[in-house]
């Protein structure tokens, strides 16, 4: 170091000692000269009493041994320099350094792991750590330089949620401080708001102001991305009042608005964008068992009340309705004790993790567990092969695939090294992506993207820059960017002349906002291969005069630059529509193309009056815009606006003609051309001629849209039109329901690419599939599916904390005409459902406990072990295999309410071998009879059915099958709580669970239900 270098530094380092305290320390140093020596240093160090840290963190807070003096040299590390340094002076030492009296006394009243509640109240009296503990000290440091310390049991907590998994730095603490920004919803709405990071690290609260009343404004799970200010249509709208680099905008999942704020500097704002990034990335890439723990982490935030870090039995009490758990009190305070190792009369890490283990108990996957394994402790290597083949139907790869899983899953290294299976492991297969009901090799791009456009579904979005209803929504770039984001590969702009030269984009004739045309094709261009790397489809809709059209065609040429297409490939005469592959990061016009000998194409709306006979309502509603044009008097005195040839130079392939009849079509029409219908027209034509419907979309794309009459946009089921092989189903997606569900459902294949490939008989020229008629048995099959339980089911209304769901599953299948049907379980009642209440209503027990089924259907002589030991399998007589997964105390509370052990199961043997099930039953019952009402746990949270559905499909290669998990509400319509779709041909049989989504599409992690899949080749009876 040259003599004329000079540097100082101020570090700021935060030691955890103990979990109710901790400590800073703040060096300063300086460095001068050619040796490097010091000039000047110092050394504060301040301990702080805190509440106890959040105990579902990935390690315990560090217990340090204590001495009664301070410490000699510290050595403390930073920016890769260790110095030793000098203690302070006797007069400066922190107050925190006690006597050895003093210290001693604190020990003795500790009591080993007691609290001091003393210790707590005070700001400082903390004995110093000992030498031998300081590279351990060192070890736990976290080093945060220049930053003033607010809060510092906030920073601590900050620091030991995400120790080992995330860098602390300045912009999240900064975050945790908090930040008073302008929260804007229109030009017109822009209110203060004081918005904070949560100790959590994981949702951002907010208030009027500091220090007031906050409520939660976001979870860091539900943001996609940040975006900048000038990238916000709304805050540049606004950039004459507030400077954009001072904006910012919070884009979440799903169908939630953004939220747009202005912080009061372009540091602060940066400070919230960085860190949100950071959140945003760290959550991102978390992995499965990472998930479950923020998601238990998150109940225990809402569960501990007074946020002291522990929670008490009330607590408890209150958590388990609001996590939707309906259990008997006497029950949940065995089970909370059994949980409170420490005896402290409340619950803390470990010990909530076992509390919510007791509540997630999967007695049924113990009894398919122990159904292969020979001892009931593991599957070897040739069990679990023979699993997969005679369960999963995983065939000849199950060997393979066998010691795959279990260098997978297996969370014992022993276990991998022996190629066996523990019970837990096969548990984290089951909830895996490889037991999941999808099939895993679905998920990557799998289909031939070689073949011509018109062999594919494409997933097609109407009057996309609407975020809202037809009439009076906002129009929006943001509509687009979902729509590209979702994997929507062909999006509709409505164009008309604007102001200042510029068309904008609106629906014509409404009250719809408008937004410029160029901001809509800056946002295609960004967007558009973000998702997938094929094609995307702008089907324009020109209502412009000839010289709009000409800046239309300058946007696109100059914005989109070589991404449109503008000439055919190779420049050589095509004689069939290019493939998705051919295509790959190109923008395709669809539009009207000029051409003197034939007619243009009209607007969508007049071609709906022209193809129908008679004007009904709809066709009224869509030709009226016309007839009620401020330009429509103006339209009877000249003809219509001449296209402009820049841009029908732009359509290559897709060129949009009027449609008449399909022999028309034939006759006069060429494959680069394509033809729009109405849901109405579509649904016509498939009922009247639906096979000539299907050989039309084998050589020409079609384009189906929502009726006039969808002024709420509402969606129509887009299954029937797949059906007939039309490839461009446009649908409302700003608008969740069934309808996006099975959008979503098909598309979520092949890397929700935006393409799939049809049927090889949709594709066929030569086809005589007629989807209203399909030739019987066509490929038939017949599916089985067993709905077994479900996991975690979230409620319905989190208003209120006593309501406790009645759950059922609905299968529906969607396909042709004679497949499409639905079949559902019985509901679980849970609110407060008792032995007595049961035996009232004539219902069997199995409702209200499902582990009772087997239970009573089996002899029972269990050999038990009172000390908390599983019951074993007596070889004589035999237990049912769902008992033996439960501890003796679980079966004595099962079959008597104080005082029943497992010695009463032994007498409710049968006197005699051969007695009838039946009398054994009603021995059992007997006996229950007699006993006071007992309220057993809910099962709205982990629901049991065991109910077996059967559907007869006659064409499975079209058909899509949904799951809907719903709340029985006998007086009104169910409310729905989480659903999945996909397509038949990517199911999996065997034992499978189906993760649950929301009404947006969003995962419900981990909410899910448990099934058994089998399907078997030709037709059988089904029983309704």
């Amino acid at each position: 170091m040259k003599s004329s270098d000079s540097w100082n530094t101020a570090t700021r380092i935060l030691l955890g000692f103990r979990s109710e305290s901790y400590c800073e320390i703040e060096v300063s140093e300086g460095w001068h000269g050619d040796e490097g020596q010091t000039d000047s240093s110092s050394l504060e160090m301040h301990c702080w009493s805190i509440p106890p840290l959040n105990p579902l963190l990935p390690t315990p807070p560090p217990r340090l041994s204590h001495t009664d003096q301070c410490p000699g040299p510290l050595r403390v590390g930073w920016a890769g320099l260790k110095r030793e340094l000098t203690p302070l002076p006797t007069g400066l030492l922190p107050s925190g350094c006690k006597s050895a009296s003093d210290s001693s006394k604190l020990q003795q009243k500790r009591g080993g792991s007691q609290r001091v509640q003393e210790e707590q109240r005070s700001p400082t009296g903390f004995p110093c750590p000992s030498v031998e503990s300081i590279p351990e000290l060192r070890h736990r440091t976290a080093i945060l330089p220049k930053v003033t310390l607010a809060s510092a049991g906030e920073q601590w907590v900050m620091a030991y949620l995400l120790q080992g998994r995330l860098p602390i730095n300045q912009d999240l603490l900064l975050m945790q401080k908090g930040t008073l920004m302008r929260k804007v919803r229109s030009k017109s709405w822009k209110k203060l708001r004081f918005f904070r990071l949560q100790d959590d690290g994981m949702t951002v609260w907010h208030a009027r102001q500091a220090g007031g009343r906050a409520k939660p404004s976001f979870s860091i799970s539900d943001v996609d991305t940040v975006r900048e200010g000038h990238e916000s249509e709304l805050l540049r709208n606004l950039a004459e009042e507030f400077p954009l680099e001072q904006g910012f905008t919070i884009v979440f999942h799903g169908r939630r608005s953004n939220l747009d704020l202005v912080a009061n500097s372009v540091q602060e704002a940066q400070t919230w964008m960085q860190g949100l990034q950071l959140l945003v990335g760290f959550v991102t890439n978390m992995d499965q068992q990472e998930r479950l723990d923020q998601w238990l982490s998150d109940w225990f935030q809402r569960g501990d009340k007074n946020q002291d870090g522990r929670m008490s039995f009330g607590e408890v009490q209150r958590l388990l309705h609001l996590m939707n758990v309906e259990m008997d009190q006497e029950y949940a305070f065995q089970l909370f004790q059994t949980a409170d190792t420490s005896q402290s009369g409340t619950l803390e890490g470990e010990e909530f993790v076992e509390f919510y283990k007791s509540l997630t108990q999967r007695p049924e996957v113990q009894e398919l567990f122990e159904k292969f394994s020979s001892d009931g402790q593991k599957l070897t290597l040739l069990e679990f092969v023979d699993f997969l083949q005679e369960e999963q139907k995983e065939g000849e790869r199950a060997s393979d695939l066998a010691l795959e899983l279990i260098d997978r899953y297996e969370p014992s290294e022993s276990g991998k090294l022996r190629h066996v299976l523990s019970m837990d492991g096969f548990l984290g297969y089951l909830c895996s992506k490889d037991g999941d009901i999808f099939n895993p090799t679905c998920h990557p791009l799998y289909q031939d993207m070689t073949q011509p456009l018109n062999h594919y579904y494409i997933n097609s979005s109407h009057n996309t820059y609407l975020v809202g209803d037809q009439l009076c929504g906002q129009s929006s770039v943001e509509g687009y960017i979902r729509a590209l984001k979702r994997g929507c590969r062909c999006v509709e702009v409505d164009i008309w002349d604007g102001p200042s030269g510029e068309p904008i984009v609106y629906h014509g004739h409404t009250l719809t906002s408008r937004i410029p045309f160029k901001d809509v094709v800056a946002a295609i261009g960004q967007y558009a291969f973000q998702m997938s790397d094929y094609p995307v489809i702008l089907s324009l809709e020109n209502h412009c005069s000839w010289e709009q059209q000409e800046i239309i065609v300058r946007h696109l040429t100059e914005i989109l630059g070589d991404q449109l297409l503008t000439t055919a490939l190779d420049g050589q005469t095509p004689t069939q529509l290019p493939s998705p592959e051919d295509l790959r990061r190109k923008i395709l016009v669809k539009g009207k193309k000029l051409i003197l000998e034939e007619e243009e194409e009209e607007p969508e709306a007049e071609l709906e009056a022209e193809q129908e006979s008679t004007l009904d309502l709809e066709a009224q509603l869509e030709s009226e815009p016309q007839e009620l044009s401020p330009r429509s008097e103006e339209k009877k005195k000249k003809p219509k606006a001449i296209l402009c040839p820049a841009l029908s130079a732009l359509v290559v392939y897709l060129k949009a003609v009027t449609f008449y009849s399909f022999p028309h079509s034939r006759e006069h029409y060429h494959f680069y051309e394509t033809s729009s219908f109405s849901e109405t027209k579509a649904k016509s034509l498939i009922k009247e001629a639906g096979d000539e419907f299907v050989q039309h979309n084998t050589w020409q794309l079609s384009r189906v849209y929502p009726s006039g009459l969808r002024t709420d946009s509402s969606n129509y089921n887009p299954q029937e039109f797949w059906n007939a092989g039309c490839q461009m189903v446009a649908m409302n997606m700003q608008t969740a329901g069934l309808e996006m569900d099975l959008c979503d459902g098909l598309f979520r294949q092949n890397a929700g690419c935006g393409y799939v490939l049809k049927p090889d008989f949709l594709r066929d020229a030569q086809s005589s599939f007629h989807p209203e008629r399909p030739i019987s048995p066509f490929k038939a099959q017949t599916l089985i599916i067993q709905v077994i339980s479900g996991q975690q089911l979230p409620k319905v209304d989190n208003t209120k904390e006593q309501s406790i769901v009645d759950p059922l599953v609905r299968v529906e299948i969607f396909g042709v005409r004679p497949d499409t049907t639905r079949q559902e379980t019985s509901y679980v009642e849970n609110n407060g459902e008792t032995l007595g209440s049961a035996r009232e209503s004539g219902r069997s027990m199995a409702v209200v406990f499902p582990l009772s089924r087997s239970l009573l259907s089996t002899v029972h002589r269990p050999s038990c072990n009172l000390q908390g030991k599983r019951c074993r399998q007596d070889k004589e007589w035999g237990l049912g295999s769902e008992a033996r997964s439960l501890t003796c105390s679980d079966l004595s509370r099962l079959l008597i309410h104080c005082f029943l052990t497992c010695k009463v199961l032994t007498a409710l043997k049968m006197k005699e071998e051969n007695t009838g099930q039946a009398t054994h039953q009603q021995s059992t019952l007997s006996v229950l009879s007699s006993l006071p009402s007992l309220t057993f746990p809910g099962s709205g949270f982990n629901p049991y059915w065991g109910q077996t559905l059967r559907f007869r499909v006659l064409v499975p290669e079209l058909a899509l099958l949904r799951f809907v998990v719903k709340d029985y509400d006998w007086k009104s319509r169910n409310d729905f709580i989480g659903q999945y779709t996909l397509p038949w041909s990517c199911m999996q049989q065997g034992y499978r669970h189906i993760h649950l989504l929301s009404k947006d599409g969003l995962s419900l992690h981990p909410a899910s239900i448990f099934v058994h899949i089998c399907t078997q080749e030709g037709l059988e009876e089904v029983e309704s």
